[in-house]
């Protein structure tokens, strides 16, 4: 062969393989937003309204029917750990709660690619803590519920995780949740410092667990996010792409720190003992903006003042967390009613 053919065969495997590798950089998809070093979800609003004889407050002591950021960050109890970031990261949690502090176990995950396996990537995980003010990945803050006797509580069709007005709905949203956890219940009249303290929510998933999951969205899912639960997953979903889907993806959160990495593949199929197959409480059905389709019956809580701290994440192993959902507003806005 001579020198210019030989260069020619050598031009034609450059550009095939040049080809091969924008086809792999098109088509692929990536979990825990792996393609950039900074994702976030940011301006974030948090409105909590409540009804029907039901009083809420984030210091136990000026009972209101709605709640927003400012209540949480400034109107709040002394010593509390109200934490509403500026902007928001995947996460993931099994719901377990910490003994010593009262605060649910969360974990935030990174993705490499696997030096021991080309074309392959592994997730390691830091145990997250939570802090009082703008800072963090999630949201995290305390609010009290009272009521006369105890009561059935619901979540009424207002409520909703959605886009703010004028941002760009990437699919973000389904890869939402919601967590209520209640940690206990004092009669009206008891010490401030008394009603404040109480930390004793029971893990998600144990024998009385006072921790509630709220999967929303849970009918919605991208074509990106399909692809995503395919490619990184192994997991064959028929999930809809237009909202006509009632079975929500199942998921593995994780439940421990890890150090070493674990392969992508067997993060969310049952693979390794550090990640917990998760079941929400409520898996609930919106319209396309993200709006409850009809009311869910929550908990029940006992005549009195209970204590419940609400976490709000973008749940990191959901396979609707993928790079191209990445970079938009959310709003959390929660309707609490009582079941008359």
């Amino acid at each position: 062969m001579n020198k210019k053919s030989k260069r020619k065969n050598d031009l034609r495997s450059s550009i095939i393989l040049l080809l091969i590798l924008l086809l792999l950089l098109i088509s692929s998809t990536y979990a825990w937003f792996t393609a950039n070093q900074v994702v976030t979800i940011s301006t974030l609003d948090v409105h909590i309204e409540a009804a029907n004889g039901l009083q809420i407050s984030t210091d136990a002591t000026t009972w209101k029917s709605i709640i927003e950021n400012t209540d949480i960050t400034t109107n709040a109890y002394s010593g509390n750990t109200n934490q509403v970031p500026t902007s928001m990261e995947p996460v993931s949690t099994v719901g377990a709660i910490d003994a010593d502090t009262g605060n649910m176990l969360m974990y935030y995950g990174t993705v490499a690619a696997d030096e021991n396996d080309s074309g392959a990537y592994k997730l390691t995980a830091t145990k997250e803590t939570d802090v009082a003010g703008t800072t963090g990945k999630y949201i995290a803050f305390d609010i009290f519920l009272r009521v006369d006797k105890d009561t059935q509580l619901k979540l009424t069709q207002g409520s909703s995780v959605v886009m703010k007005q004028g941002s760009t709905d990437k699919g973000i949203k389904q890869a939402s949740r919601v967590a209520f956890c209640l940690q206990g219940t004092q009669p009206v009249g008891t010490a401030l410092n008394t009603i404040t303290s109480q930390k004793s929510a029971v893990s998600f998933g144990t024998e009385g667990s006072t921790v509630y999951i709220w999967e929303p969205n849970a009918n919605w899912h991208t074509a990106a996010a399909v692809a995503h639960a395919r490619d990184n997953y192994a997991i064959e979903t028929t999930a809809s792409t237009d909202g006509t889907s009632v079975t929500a993806v199942p998921y593995y959160g994780i439940n421990t720190a890890i150090g070493t990495g674990v392969k992508l593949i067997n993060t969310n199929n049952g693979g390794d003992t550090s990640f917990t197959a998760i079941t929400p409480s409520w898996s609930t059905e919106s319209d396309k903006d993200g709006v409850l389709k009809a009311e869910q019956n929550i908990f029940t809580l006992t005549a009195g003042i209970t204590k419940a701290r609400v976490y709000m994440w973008i749940e990191g192993q959901d396979v609707d967390c993928e790079n191209t959902a990445s970079g938009t507003d959310i709003s959390f806005n929660l309707q609490l009613q009582v079941v008359e």
